[in-house]
């Protein structure tokens, strides 16, 4: 009673009733009071501190209310039996912090590549970034509009309502009419998920058919951070050639379980997968699973554009991923993916379980936005843009630093980026780190090769995320920071 004589202070504007709860509660926690698991009387403990039986009568109850102390039948109170301490207190760890090294689980990818792009980018003059539109391009007052209209009738419900596993119903119609037929796919809304973005698409798929023991062949060089999803997946990774008509199919393919395909543009050198060599992925193997990466289809600046892989697909084996990242913003987090009925529902299933669904109110506000016409106009606008940064960025590269595409004499007209070939002795990780202090923003070679040695003498330079204006000044920069690095490099 001592402890809890000194804790109650008389000239306090807090009750003494609430003082007095707080203090026991403080010793019913240390084990100092309920060791018999008994409090004393009302009556004994008003005594005992000088206070009025009425103030510790309010102060029990509150501690009854709280699960401290539980009333007894005609004994009194007790200390609630899960807060008695133990005989034998068990040893506790004396540092006070929880070991989660010891309960996180080893990732399987530790050893792929991965490409790491700075949080700040937009503080970079030159920003050479691919996957990073900039804020011009971004169709931002018809996007304001189609989100104060997802929030009026008729839209206010499926804009703010839980709609379970499905889909606004509005934005699969409009990708069935407007955004698929231009790539030459056609398909019911049965057959249509939304995702968050290409990259949880990415993430259903080997969750439901990459597990432990299957196989996927990838492109190499190719797309990082597929690999990762597949790894971690349980799936085992086969390398396949990438040359100037894109992935080149090998007997390899009739062993695996599924091949994951960038054909429009292949990521990261930008060429278009031949014809020719999409039916022979397509016969490569009856039950081989064809993952198509659609995801800047959009943007070609000569020709024609190439019809999706999927529209050649009579047996429903390939699964299109399709993106709004790469025109839109990736901080929208919108994709798209198109197969098989039966496929698409049990993809569903399993996203429900993850994230339920996509927000109702983006989904609703790119509906209104693609069938208000919004979308298609400012897709012409930014790829007017794009083409002309394209064409700038091209000929500042033969200019200032005369290096070349990947394969043939000229870059692909289409993307979002150049891949681009220096010397042999070209070390891209250690040019982006000089660049990076003039304000330039490249992406080295080695994070796209999955297969040792990975090569470092190829830069990614993305234009879309560059104002138009400074592209030649910043690829000049690219090319001071090459020649500083001259006397380092092998002669």
């Amino acid at each position: 009673m001592v402890t809890l004589l000194a804790e109650l202070d008389r000239s306090s504007s807090v009750p003494l009733y609430r003082q007095l709860r707080v203090a026991l509660e403080r010793e019913i926690l240390s084990g100092r009071i309920g060791a018999e698991g008994r409090l004393p009387s009302s009556r004994e403990l008003a005594t005992a501190l000088g206070v009025s039986r009425n103030t510790v009568v309010t102060a029990y109850q509150e501690l009854i209310a709280e699960g401290y102390v539980t009333p007894m039948p005609r004994s009194g109170l007790a200390v609630n039996a899960e807060l008695r301490p133990e005989p034998e207190p068990a040893p506790r760890r004396t540092d006070g912090r929880f070991d989660w090294d010891a309960r996180l689980v080893q990732a399987p990818d530790a050893d792929l590549p991965i490409s790491h792009r700075p949080r700040d980018w937009q503080r970079y003059r030159y920003p050479f970034l691919s996957g990073q539109p900039s804020a011009d391009l971004f169709p931002r007052r018809a996007w304001q509009r189609a989100l104060r209209a997802a929030l009026e009738p008729p839209h206010f419900w499926p804009s703010l309502s839980d709609s379970g596993d499905a889909d606004d119903p509005m934005l699969v119609e409009a990708l069935c009419r407007h955004i698929l037929p231009a790539r030459g796919i056609d398909a019911d809304p049965s057959q249509v998920l939304v995702t968050l973005g290409s990259q949880q698409g990415q993430a259903l798929i080997a969750g439901e058919l990459l597990g432990p023991g299957k196989r996927l062949a990838v492109e190499d060089p190719g797309y990082p951070d597929l690999w990762h999803i597949a790894v971690r997946a349980g799936a085992s990774l086969v390398p396949l050639d990438v040359d100037g008509g894109g992935l080149v199919p090998t007997d390899t393919l009739a062993s695996c379980d599924a091949v994951a395909v960038t054909p429009s543009h292949q990521y990261p050198t930008n060429v278009t997968l031949t014809v020719g060599r999409r039916h022979q992925l397509l016969d490569a193997s009856p039950d081989l699973v064809i993952i198509e990466d659609d995801y800047d289809a959009e943007f070609r600046y000569s020709g024609s554009p190439t019809p999706a892989l999927k529209a050649l697909d009579h047996r429903g084996q390939v699964v299109y991923l399709g993106s709004f990242s790469k025109f839109l913003a990736p901080g929208l987090r919108l994709g798209f993916l198109v197969a098989d009925a039966r496929l698409v529902a049990a993809l569903r299933e399993r996203r429900r379980f993850h994230v339920r669904h996509v927000p109702g109110q983006q989904q609703r506000a790119l509906a209104l936005l693609i069938t208000s016409g919004d979308y298609a106009r400012a897709l012409r606008r930014a790829r007017t843009i794009l083409r002309d940064r394209w064409r700038r960025t091209v000929a500042a590269v033969e200019e200032h630093l005369a290096w070349r595409p990947a394969f043939g004499d000229t870059f692909p007209a289409g993307g979002t980026a150049l891949w681009a070939v220096g010397p042999p002795d070209l070390n891209s990780r250690a040019l982006a780190a000089a660049a990076r202090t003039r304000g330039v923003l490249i992406e080295p070679s080695d994070a796209y090769h999955l297969r040792a040695p990975r090569r470092l003498n190829a830069v990614k330079i993305g234009f879309a995320s560059v104002p138009t204006d400074r592209i030649d000044a910043g690829i000049a920069e690219l090319a001071t920071a090459w020649r500083d690095l001259a006397p380092s490099r092998p002669s």
